[in-house]
């Protein structure tokens, strides 16, 4: 599978992440988000996206969701409720699965 943005191909495994991370940018992902129905993405949105691809530099490996939410408490001071809540209202399909795909990672292991 693959989609066309800017002149430029990319390609997508089966769920629609991308083959090759390297290509990802800005506009691919505002591209990704629209794909998931989600019509903007907020500061809130890029935090995480953010988070994920730093996390995925140092570590080859998307964050599980807890560290995710432990990440969110910290940097904007919420409760784990609170965390986990905000997480499902940015990324209502699954903030691990939705949020991977915009920024870019490949799918993250453990979910269907």
């Amino acid at each position: 599978m693959s989609f066309e943005l800017n002149g430029k191909t990319y390609e997508t495994d089966e769920d629609g992440y991308l083959i090759d991370i390297s290509g990802w940018d800005e506009d691919v992902a505002n591209f990704l988000a629209d794909q998931e129905e989600i019509p903007e993405l907020t500061e809130k949105h890029w935090q995480i996206i953010n988070f994920l691809r730093g996390y995925y530099q140092e570590y080859q490996i998307a964050p599980m969701i807890k560290i995710l939410i432990k990440e969110i408490m910290k940097v904007m001071d919420l409760s784990k409720r609170d965390a986990s809540k905000m997480l499902y209202e940015l990324y209502p399909a699954g903030p691990a699965k939705q949020a991977c795909k915009i920024a870019g990672l490949p799918k993250p292991t453990g979910c269907v």
